[in-house]
């Protein structure tokens, strides 16, 4: 009940007053059975423009640090995530990462949509990195249809670390659905889930027209500066 409130009373009509969300490719997201949108990661604000703008109601994972945070922001942070069917995942992997994909499972399951991030992590500086193989794994072993998401500029309507919002456009496209039907069965094997990660991470390329990278995100966020040259 509270994310339709939020939704379609409290925050989507002054959200879209506002932002005025340009979106391409809308009708691909199919209006029945399960599907998985899968989109690249450019800010905090992704998770709030996606439900804004999808007619079904879409649930995220989001790291465990989103629901424990402290003070007014952090009780306000955790209030919106409840509100918006957010599931926790504690990102150190193993057991709790599978657990919050399990729960997706039986969204999807149910003929409902799920949002994942591939790469699992924000963009650094905007490029598109490395997909991890959970999406894969969600489509295989659910049979939901892939629709490619490509976030255009929520990166600059909400850096990474700024709290407010700049007042600009925000630009969605939508390609169309993917079918890995043809690897029913195969869950598990780590060959076709790389390459189904691959096809879709390679449709997200072109859908958003951002740099690809062979890395995965949280290893460039980690890794030592290059010095410039001289």
């Amino acid at each position: 009940m509270l994310y339709w409130l939020l939704k379609y009373i409290i925050l989507g009509p002054v959200l879209r007053l506002i932002f005025r969300p340009q979106v391409e490719g809308l009708e691909n997201v199919p209006e029945t059975g399960p599907v998985i949108l899968a989109s690249n990661h450019l800010s905090f604000s992704d998770s709030i423009f996606t439900p804004l703008i999808v007619k079904r109601k879409v649930t995220f994972i989001a790291k465990a640090e989103y629901f424990s945070g402290k003070g007014i922001k952090g009780w306000l942070t955790k209030m919106f995530f409840v509100g918006s069917g957010t599931i926790p995942v504690d990102r150190s992997g193993g057991r709790a990462a599978r657990a919050a994909l399990d729960t997706q499972l039986r969204v999807l399951r149910a003929g409902g949509v799920a949002g994942i991030y591939p790469e699992g992590t924000r963009s650094p500086d905007g490029r598109l990195y490395r997909g991890k193989t959970g999406v894969a794994r969600l489509a295989l072993e659910s049979g939901a249809l892939v629709v490619p998401m490509a976030m255009l500029n929520s990166d600059a309507i909400q850096p990474t670390g700024q709290i407010v919002p700049n007042l600009g456009r925000v630009r969605i496209r939508f390609g169309a659905p993917l079918d890995f039907s043809r690897y029913a069965g195969m869950a598990g094997d780590r060959f076709v889930e790389r390459a189904v990660t691959d096809e879709i991470m390679y449709e997200l390329m072109e859908l958003s027209g951002r740099e690809y990278v062979d890395m995965y995100a949280q290893k460039a966020k980690t890794a030592p500066k290059q010095p410039v040259p001289a």
